[in-house]
């Protein structure tokens, strides 16, 4: 049986999808650096403190998301989703990626789960 990686999941993504993928990514890996990135949930996750981001593939889109969504500033409204804590950026191409708003909101969601602890505990 083959592992379940972040890796093996993006090769499986194709076109404008893997590229999203490896672009988001990056931006993740950058603005938080020593952030945990694992397969969790069938999507990649990624944690400090608790996990503050995923991204998962759908049929015609790709979602960027947030555990704390409803926390975060959000001052271009890129935002969106209906629960009581989570949202996300609803990708249909690379041409939307906001790579300084999404770094942003990174930053944002480890600042919040470092100061209020695990988004999934409570």
């Amino acid at each position: 049986m083959t592992e379940k990686t972040v890796d093996a999941y993006i090769e499986g993504l194709d076109g404008w999808q893997h590229e999203t993928a490896v672009r988001l990514r990056g931006i993740v890996k950058s603005a938080a650096p020593n952030a945990r990135e694992s397969l969790k949930w069938a999507q990649p996750v990624y944690e400090a403190d608790g996990p503050f981001c995923y991204f998962k593939a759908f049929k015609s889109s790709l979602n960027f998301g947030f555990w704390r969504g409803v926390d975060l500033d959000d001052p271009k409204g890129l935002l969106e989703g209906s629960g009581d804590k989570m949202r996300h950026v609803k990708l249909t191409g690379v041409d939307g990626i906001d790579e300084d708003a999404f770094a942003d909101f990174v930053r944002q969601a480890i600042e919040l789960n470092h100061l209020k602890g695990d988004p999934t505990k409570g």
